[in-house]
């Protein structure tokens, strides 16, 4: 057809058809092409499309990159696009869909590709919906003040190892039952079902450690017990069994750092206002695996009519 390129599906037909011994005529006709473009395309002169150097559509993010995005990327270069697209939404509500986050995130990747380096990509594994829960104790690497005074403390982290929902708390003091069973309780109860099994990485809190063997506390049976759960841990020295978790302790970190970046300051006012920042950063990383975790539901137990009251430490 005049006025139109020839694409590469249309070359290899052609070809094709005249290696079966058609005509010019013929192989042309089945290619949807001229005699003309398949002699053409015999002797290797086939037109090729002129690469633009021009932009065919408005810059979605052209009031503000120079202005507000470059300058966040020139103070903090290891802005990620989606924070940057969080950032948007967060000041533009209703603006700037989440259809242009991969828009985004490929201008940011090219202005790092100039500017500073690119950040690996972290794989999680997968187990079927509804089947595991995953909790552990980490620190955030970002130094925390709160009232400008240093702020010592956990973070305790569930998250379901299909749909990767999660629920974070705060936790001053050590890796206790009674941390581990406040926080995944709330989690659960947050989440409004229970998997079928619950992981944990040896920890003091759930297991008594000996030479040979790990076994249960009676108040970590108990709560499992209360909730239907399966307890279960992982191997010693197969460190990749619990990686659902250990890989979520390393985004939410990263969102972490990112979101003071963007802040500009890791001193709050006081713990409520420091639990609101977490609660925020948590709301946003769920609100990615929305679809999953409505599938995920389907497919969890239900929660007992009352929380289990252990005062066990």
């Amino acid at each position: 057809m005049p006025g139109k390129y020839i694409t590469q599906q249309q070359e290899s037909i052609y070809m094709k058809n005249r290696q079966r011994g058609f005509s010019q005529e013929t192989s042309s006709a089945k290619a949807g092409i001229s005699i003309r473009s398949g002699r053409r395309i015999e002797k290797n002169q086939r037109g090729r499309k002129k690469q633009r150097h021009w932009r065919t559509r408005q810059d979605p993010f052209g009031a503000v990159w120079e202005t507000e995005i470059i300058p966040l990327l020139a103070r903090e270069p290891e802005l990620t696009g989606t924070t940057l697209w969080e950032y948007l939404d967060d000041h533009y509500p209703g603006q700037y869909s989440e259809k242009l986050l991969r828009t985004l995130q490929r201008r940011v990747k090219h202005w790092r590709a100039v500017k500073g380096p690119e950040k690996a990509v972290i794989f999680c594994q997968s187990v079927p919906a509804g089947q595991q829960g995953l909790s552990d104790f980490t620190r955030p690497r970002t130094t925390i003040t709160i009232a400008g005074k240093p702020f010592d403390h956990l973070l305790y982290q569930f998250r379901l190892a299909y749909s990767h929902w999660r629920d974070v708390h705060v936790i001053q003091g050590g890796e206790s039952y009674s941390a581990l069973a406040d926080g995944l309780q709330n989690a659960l109860h947050k989440l409004g079902g229970v998997p079928a099994e619950h992981r944990t990485d040896s920890l003091s809190a759930a297991y008594i450690n000996t030479t040979q063997k790990r076994e249960l506390t009676q108040a970590y049976e108990a709560l499992c017990q209360h909730y239907d759960m399966k307890p279960t841990v992982n191997n010693l020295g197969v460190s990749h069994e619990n990686g659902a978790i250990e890989n979520a302790h390393g985004s939410l970190k990263h969102r972490i750092e990112q979101a003071i970046k963007v802040r500009g300051s890791a001193d709050f006012q006081n713990l409520e206002v420091y639990r609101r920042f977490l609660d925020q950063i948590v709301d946003k990383l769920n609100k990615r695996c929305q679809g999953r975790l409505a599938e995920e539901q389907l497919h969890l137990k239900p929660l007992p009519h009352y929380r289990f009251m252990d005062l066990a430490n």
